[in-house]
This record gives C-alpha cells, structure tokens and sequence, in this order.
C-alpha cells in the first residue's frame, strides 16, 4: 500500500461529523494535493505549525504519521477549527495539539515555538497585494534557523484555470495565483534562505514547493 493511499484510508474515518463538502475537502484532498510528500519534511523532535489548517486534515497526518507530539493550527473561520478540533481528537491523550481562530493578517508570537511552519495553498487565497506583507509577518515572528514549508499553486502552468475552477466550486472565490518563480523572489527580498523549489503536478492541479529557512 502507498503512503497516499494508507493517507486516504486513514481520512475516510476522521469525517464522520463534517458537513458534505467540508468531509469532500478532508477525505479526498489528498488526491490532488501531495500530503505523503509533505509528511516528509517533519523531522524528528519537529514541532509543527499550519498556517491555515482548514478542517485540520494535515494535523491529524502529522499527528498519526510523523513523530510531532506539539501540533498548532490557525485559521479564519470559527467553524473549521472546531472541524479540526472533532477531526483531530483521538490524539489529545498523547500529543499537544491547539486550534485558534486568527484575523487573516496577525500570526500570533508563539509561532516562534515552533520549527516547522506549514502554509499549504493558502497564500493564492491572500490578494496579491498583500501576499508579501503576510510572508514578512510570518518571517518576522518564526525564530532563526525554523524552516517554512509553501506549497501553493503554479500560475507559471497552463492548467492554472482548473485550480481557479476548483476555488469558484469550493470556496466561492477566484484564487490569485502567482508563479513559483516570484514567490522565490518574494522570499529573497523578505530575507529567507532558499533551501530548494520545485514542482509537480497532481492530475490538472500544477504545484510548486519552497523550502524556506529563517
């Protein structure tokens, strides 16, 4: 069995009270969005932060698959962190997980706590104007030598639109997507090291990966 099909199977348990599209979004996300690869970057004795954790899906995988015991989420809406509190609860016995709404804009200190940072398509949901201040706030909160971990979608790809397809489904908004190549150069000027990019597609959906260092 792959990893990402032990991911799927694992998911299809954690939805059992979600609603029919936020159970859409936790079980089969997985299926055109590399979890398994970004499972991968947990290291031993890492503590995890995901900036905009949704349902908490990724979480509950770095609960289960990885040795994190200290897991912290933040997102907008009320009701996706009690999505993530139902989907994550079987492990609130032995690890130290935490859920807290936040404004869109303020990462909160103890980010600094924290030497894995996670944000997961988040950054095409944030207006393009704003997309380099929201990067500064979170370079200037997370502590020297903690690593950050993009993975967003590729608006250098000619199946781009079928992401902002996806995004009118989903989430009711048109995304704004930039190119792999200006995320980089965003993260230069803001100061972060470039440990390593790359891309990959998953079906029509075009990603890309920066491995940023503080």
């Amino acid at each position: 069995m792959t990893k990402q099909q032990e991911i799927l199977n694992y998911l299809k348990t954690k939805s059992k009270d979600l609603s029919f599209i936020d159970k859409l979004k936790v079980v089969y996300r997985p299926i055109i969005c590399p979890f398994d690869e970004l499972l991968d970057f947990v290291e031993e004795n890492d503590t995890v932060f995901d900036i905009g954790c949704g349902s908490g899906q990724f979480c509950a995988l770095v609960a289960k698959f990885t040795t994190a015991n200290d897991i912290y989420g933040i997102e907008i809406s009320e009701k996706l962190v009690q999505n993530a509190k139902k989907v994550t609860k079987e492990f609130c016995s032995n690890k130290k997980l935490q859920f807290e709404t936040f404004d869109g804009n303020t990462i909160p200190n103890l980010i600094e706590n924290y030497s894995k940072i996670y944000l997961i398509d988040v950054l095409h949901h944030i207006p393009k104007n704003n997309q380099e201040d929201f990067l500064k706030e979170i370079y200037l909160k997370m502590s020297v030598g903690n690593k950050l971990i993009i993975k967003d979608i590729d608006a250098d790809s000619m199946f781009v639109n079928f992401n902002k397809l996806h995004d009118l489904v989903f989430s009711k908004e048109i995304g704004n997507e930039i190119k792999m190549s200006d995320a980089k150069k965003l993260a230069d000027k803001i100061g972060f090291k470039v440990l390593d990019t790359y891309t990959k597609r998953m079906f029509v959906y075009p990603h890309f990966f920066l491995i940023l260092e503080k």
